[in-house]
Parts: C-alpha cells; structure tokens; sequence
C-alpha cells in the first residue's frame, strides 16, 4: 500500500496547492491576505469570537493573531470589545463594513469554489468528504503522539 499512499499523498497536496494559489489569488484582489479573510469569514459566520480561540478555529499560531486583528482592526473590518463577564477575555467583532465587504466577497468565493469542485458529481463530492475526513483525524493521532 505504501506506493499508493504516497502517490494519494502527492495528489492531494497537488490538489490542495493548486486550489489555495487559486483561492489566494481571488482573496488579494479584495485587499486582504488569506489569514485576514480566514478571521473574517469565522466572525461573519460563527459571530464575535474571543481572540484567544481564533487561532484554534482557523489553524493560525496565537502570536500570529494579535497582528492580524490589528491589522483588521486598522482596515476597520472589526473591533476588539471586551467580554462582559471575564475581564481577561477579549472578542473579535466584525464591524458593518466587514460585513459589507464578505456580502461583497463570498458569493465570488463560494462560487469560485463550486467551479473548482464541478468536475466531481454529489456524491463524490460527499464520499471525498467523509473519506479526507477520517485520514485527516486519523492523521491528527500521529501528530498528538
């Protein structure tokens, strides 16, 4: 199994490069980074989130994260607001211009995304999903060894 592994292992990692320059691309030419449009796209779906677990949700080092929300802070796409029952908690808030600027983008991202994935039926789609979702928690096992 192991050359077929490793050839899984090379079409994926095609795969998910081939996707994400793609991606990254469509994501620049709104003026943002990858990892902004990451923090922007979990507060416009999931709401404010405390700076502390943006990290986690989005894969991103928490030392990264105090710059990045600066950043977003400075483009005034969100705002820092304090938790009202813990003082040691801070939130990300997207601001009305962060939402108007992901009403603006995600309809293209999305859509962009779809054109990438057409070339697999439903089902497929679903099956691939399931399928990278076991081995990437499989994998997750090695790496909390």
């Amino acid at each position: 199994m192991t050359e077929k592994s490793l050839k899984l292992f090379i079409v994926l990692s095609r795969a998910y490069r081939s996707i994400n320059d793609h991606m990254n691309k469509h994501i620049h030419k709104h003026g943002l980074n990858p990892t902004e449009f990451a923090v922007l796209e979990l507060l416009y779906h999931k709401g404010d989130q405390p700076l502390q677990q943006i990290g986690d949700k989005i894969l991103l080092a928490s030392g990264s994260i105090t710059y990045v929300v600066d950043k977003l802070e400075q483009k005034e796409l969100l705002i820092r607001k304090a938790s009202p029952t813990d003082r040691r908690v801070t939130f990300a808030q997207i601001t009305e211009k962060g939402i108007g600027l992901l009403n603006d983008i995600f309809p293209d991202h999305a859509a962009e995304i779809d054109e990438m994935i057409s070339v697999l039926s439903e089902e497929e789609v679903e099956m691939c999903t399931e399928m990278l979702k076991r081995v990437g928690l499989n994998a997750k096992q090695f790496h909390n060894k």
